[in-house]
């Protein structure tokens, strides 16, 4: 009889950490021996290569490492669900464009709710019972979750801040500097209001491949959007306390460059 093998199960990251931990200690050990034999020696050679290596050695200890994913990979995974979302609101025949609900009129729900009519048209649910959840499908309509609330989520996270505490003006001076800078989902985002319609400009999205499949062979980003867009949505449902519907999205010629407009509409 053979013996069993108990499956192990791989902990890379975990090894990685501790041994970029163990690499600092030890630089920072050689770094502290030759700053002190630079005193004794009253060597600058040896201070600059004890400087050095206290320098690395802090590094190592104190950046993390992070981890990457291909974006053919990130768009696969994104893909199906989009696409199985499209398939059942075309199955289903709903035919109206999705409405970005603010959560502050939804008193007992901390999260967005995107409402996608029946049929054409701005028809809005009321708001307790959307609250309660009694609205998931039927003849008015059907409510789900929005695509972009998971990256709305996130930029609460990387800001510090409940959005819905702020206002339009602290989205215009935080937003660039968070998709672009700090996440680096963009190379460039503009976004300014004109009466009751925010217009949105983004270039070199990180989402481009997705945005273009989902384009050709979707309906989902007239619907509700693409990630990224519906995340706008949200935020702006959030900041401003109105429904929002992604009223057109156009592609440039340059094929990087994103123009989008957002209807803002009065609960």
């Amino acid at each position: 009889m053979g013996t069993k093998r108990k499956a192990s199960t791989p902990q890379f990251a975990g090894h990685r950490r501790r041994r970029s931990g163990r690499v600092g200690y030890l630089l920072l050990f050689f770094g502290a021996i030759s700053l002190a034999s630079s005193i004794i020696y009253n060597s600058s050679i040896l201070a600059f290569i004890g400087l050095g290596l206290t320098l690395w050695g802090s590094l190592f200890l104190f950046v993390k490492p992070t981890k990457y994913v291909k974006l053919n990979v990130f768009d696969s995974t994104t893909l199906s669900s989009l696409k199985n979302i499209d398939k059942i609101l075309t199955e289903l025949n709903y035919q109206g464009q999705g409405i970005h609900l603010p959560p502050r009129h939804l008193k007992e729900l901390k999260e967005g709710v995107v409402f996608v009519p029946m049929n054409k048209g701005t028809l809005i649910p009321r708001e307790e019972d959307v609250a309660k959840e009694k609205i998931c499908m039927n003849l008015d309509g059907i409510c789900l979750t929005p695509p972009g609330q998971g990256l709305l989520n996130l930029y609460e996270k990387e800001l510090g801040t409940d959005l819905s505490k702020t206002n339009l003006n602290y989205l215009r001076n935080n937003l660039p500097r968070l998709l672009v800078e700090d996440l680096e989902i963009l190379e460039a985002f503009e976004i300014n209001e004109q009466d009751d319609k925010v217009y949105v400009k983004m270039k070199g999205s990180v989402y481009q491949g997705l945005c273009n499949h989902l384009r050709n062979n979707a309906k989902i980003c007239s619907r509700l959007g693409c990630p990224l867009c519906s995340s706008i949505a949200c935020a702006l449902a959030k900041v401003i306390g109105k429904a929002v519907i992604l009223e057109s999205s156009e592609l440039l010629s340059d094929g990087k460059t994103v123009e989008t407009w957002y209807r803002l509409i009065q609960v």
